[in-house]
């Protein structure tokens, strides 16, 4: 094809012209990365409410926005290699999903703004110095702390006669560790005993649910990311036993808990997403002060507790946010390929 001289000058006139404007759009883009320590339906949730938060805000992937996510698969050694990997990429603001998370962030990325969520206790944590105002620094977030108070005494109104409550949890997680704590103080009011079962790896959980076969009334699980992301061995395990489970995440209901009193993750992720809009905004996080969620939900599942060998009173039923069948092997592989399809 042959260009004439005033073609050619066009064509270099328009390319001087389009080069500044892409260089532009590619400089005002920010960048958020967020690490999520495991995937399961509840984390997955929040990191959901993260993002559609960004995109109401005005923040959207593919636009103004560069959106980075890494999952650790239940490894806190691959979320300390994460956390070395955003740091290296320098975002805007980085968000750590789940304690393991948010500490090897804060370990790694201490010259980036961060944001937790769906932490315990990030004072524990060695994350902030307190809950009660803006600590300075570069990192605030949002707390999942559970009400176990409250958990106890729905594990009493589901199970009356429970003498012995088993705790299923991974002592390895700093969060957990706070949750039993907090078990072991509230159930003795309650006229229990805990037993507890640890589960390092998600590969434990299933013999440490068969160490309590015999030994306990009714089996709690709290928000320990290992546990719930094998919660189906616990479930099979105390169907097989007829010992009632009794979670702290509600997503668990679905999955064959019998009931759960919890927080709704997405909602969580969209407080947090919040705190990331105001830090894209030019705010220091630091300047911000952390949140707790105080807001719970009831969900029941009859039939789990038909399985299990107990029957839910019309007024527990009545009083639910929500009653939910537990979702059969097909259901549960079409949701997380369509959880996997929106993450594309």
């Amino acid at each position: 094809m042959n260009f004439t001289r005033r073609s050619l000058l066009t064509l270099l006139v328009s390319a001087s012209v389009l080069l500044p404007l892409a260089t532009t759009n590619a400089a005002d883009q920010k960048h958020v990365a967020i690490t999520q320590i495991v995937e399961h339906p509840a984390l997955d949730a929040a990191t959901k409410g993260v993002k559609d938060e960004l995109a109401e805000a005005g923040f959207v992937e593919g636009k103004n926005l560069k959106w980075s996510f890494e999952s650790a698969q239940g490894a806190p050694a691959t979320a300390a290699q994460i956390a070395k990997k955003f740091a290296g990429e320098n975002p805007d603001v980085v968000v750590g999903i789940a304690t393991p998370s948010a500490q090897a962030l804060a370990s790694s990325a201490r010259g980036i703004q961060q944001v937790f969520s769906a932490v315990t206790d990030p004072v524990g944590a060695k994350l902030i110095k307190t809950m009660d105002k803006a600590n300075g620094g570069n990192i605030t977030g949002v707390s999942d702390l559970s009400p176990i108070d409250s958990h106890m005494d729905l594990i009493k109104t589901i199970v009356p006669g429970a003498k012995k409550v088993g705790v299923i949890f991974n002592p390895g997680e700093a969060n957990s560790v706070t949750l039993v704590e907090l078990v072991k103080k509230y159930a003795p009011s309650r006229g229990m005993e805990v037993v507890e079962a640890g589960a390092p790896k998600s590969s434990d959980v299933l013999a440490a649910a068969r160490s309590l076969v015999g030994k306990v009334d009714v089996i709690y699980v709290p928000t320990d990311n290992t546990v719930v992301s094998a919660f189906e061995a616990v479930i099979k395990v105390a169907t097989e036993a007829k010992i009632p489970v009794i979670s702290a995440d509600t997503d668990s209901v679905k999955r064959g808990a019998i009931a759960a009193q919890g927080f709704n993750y997405y909602d969580l992720g969209r407080q947090t997403g919040k705190m990331v809009v105001q830090i894209l905004n030019g705010k220091k996080a630091g300047d911000i002060k952390p949140e707790g969620v105080s807001k719970t939900e009831l969900y029941v599942n009859p039939e789990s507790a038909k399985l299990m060998g107990v029957t839910l009173s019309d007024t527990l039923i009545q009083s639910a946010k929500e009653v939910v069948k537990t979702m059969t092997k097909s259901e549960r592989e079409a949701e997380e390929a369509k959880k996997a399809a929106e993450k594309k």
